[in-house]
């Protein structure tokens, strides 16, 4: 396999510059469903032209042209599967990526509990396998190394992968897909438990990725997959976590028709305050009778139906409550500069740079943005290109205000960044609606 180009897509390179041949690609102005294949007409929300989200700009590099591509949302007819176009490969977004897992200890501390949890759930031991899709720099993997279990993770992007590697992680570089699945079980190394913590939504590719998923996996091994879930999106007003990595969104409803299309099933399913509100979900073999079916799917699918994700009303709703939201936040930061308040912007998130470029805040509003990841340090944000620093210097510009681009991780930022009440500042959390919050009391619409 091509270790730059994802799932063995040189198949695919005609779509991926906007020719037929290919679901999610356009055919003649249209595009089709990377699932399904049907052509895809109705929109979910468009956010406009916007850069991807972590192509952070350095300085010398601020009088450049950026890319913008669309972030044009569909949902599928048939399928009901919701989409962006593949405008760019998997292989310019994440050969060189600027996301590090471990500089958030709550996500540290998740993976952990997942870890001793699924470890105790399905008995695993030292004869065990566990392969982690998108490994990042081993932020979960670690914790099972204690634990006497064999690890694999499969990590593209080679700086992340090197920081994985050192800390004893045995790393493959290569995008995953049906190509590596078949290669991996051909050394004999088909996987007890393979777990994709934010991936699924991350490959353009759906099918061939669940075939490999399907061909990794031991006869009576478990798939878990985390994703944010459409159905919290949706109700939460998530719009920022659309951006051009994540190619698809998923409710349960659409990943159990995608699973079960390629001999998967979904026999168990977590909600997860993760992310805004996750999904876990547990795959097994169909044909295997290992692993009950918690009544709890069901549940979830039931409601996924009441709130009427199987028809297309519920879908149309969602863009202009974004155009809406869009219009109370810009309002909000438009009273504050205009009584002179210094606003600074707190992370440095994929979500955030949405915001930021749906929203057009730039340094007219936000002085800067800091970031906990060195690495984004002394870079700009594309699009909007705020300067990223360090987290001290909060300390010492003192902003009245703090803009929480991460809110998903708000309550640990908030705790971190409490003594900015001693000269009088405030937090901003910009989803769901706009809210402004005082560390020494109760918030303020």
């Amino acid at each position: 396999m091509n270790k730059l180009d994802p799932q063995g897509a040189i198949r695919n390179e005609v779509s991926q510059i906007g020719f037929p041949n290919g679901p999610g690609t356009r055919a003649g102005g249209t595009c089709h469903c990377r699932h399904c294949g049907s052509p895809l007409s109705e929109t979910f929300v468009d956010l406009g032209m916007s850069p991807l989200v972590q192509s952070f700009v350095q300085v010398d590099r601020l009088d450049e042209m950026e890319p913008y591509f669309p972030l044009h949302v569909m949902v599928c007819s048939d399928c009901r599967l919701v989409q962006l176009r593949d405008y760019v490969s998997p292989a310019e977004i994440f050969c060189e990526y600027a996301y590090f897992s471990s500089y958030s200890p709550s996500w540290v501390e998740h993976a952990r509990l997942y870890c001793e949890m699924i470890a105790r759930r399905l008995g695993l031991h030292e004869n065990s396998r566990v392969v982690e899709i998108a490994a990042n720099d081993g932020y979960l993997l670690q914790h099972f190394l204690p634990l006497g279990i064999p690890v694999l993770g499969i990590e593209p992007a080679a700086n992340v992968a090197d920081a994985a590697r050192a800390k004893g992680i045995p790393i493959v570089g290569e995008f995953f897909g049906l190509e590596l699945a078949q290669q991996l079980v051909a050394e004999g190394r088909p996987a007890d438990l393979i777990i994709g913590n934010n991936v699924f939504a991350h490959v353009p590719d759906l099918n061939d990725f669940v075939a490999g998923l399907k061909r990794l996996l031991a006869p009576e091994g478990v798939v878990t997959l985390e994703f944010p879930h459409l159905e919290r999106l949706m109700v939460e007003n998530q719009f920022d976590t659309i951006y051009h990595e994540h190619f698809s969104y998923f409710s349960l409803l659409t990943a159990q028709r995608v699973v079960r299309h390629h001999g998967l099933d979904v026999f168990d399913v977590e909600e997860l305050p993760t992310h805004g509100g996750s999904l876990r979900i547990y795959l097994t073999h169909a044909d295997s009778s290992a692993h009950a079916r918690a009544p709890r799917v069901d549940m979830v699918l039931e409601r996924e139906r009441h709130a009427g994700f199987e028809g297309r009303v519920a879908y149309t709703r969602f863009g202009e409550r974004v155009r809406q939201s869009k219009r109370n936040l810009l309002s909000a930061l438009i009273a504050l500069k205009n009584e002179n308040k210094c606003i600074a912007g707190y992370g440095a998130p994929g979500k955030g740079n949405t915001l930021l470029n749906y929203c057009g805040i730039g340094t007219d509003f936000l002085d800067f943005t800091v970031d906990r990841n060195p690495y984004k340090h002394g870079l700009y944000t594309p699009g909007m290109h705020i300067p990223i620093l360090p987290v001290e210097m909060i300390d010492e510009m003192k902003p009245d205000y703090l803009l929480i681009l991460p809110w998903n991780l708000k309550s640990e930022i908030m705790e971190q960044m409490k003594h900015i009440a001693d000269w009088g500042g405030r937090f901003i959390v910009p989803i769901p609606e706009v809210e402004i919050i005082d560390p020494r009391g109760p918030a303020r619409p």
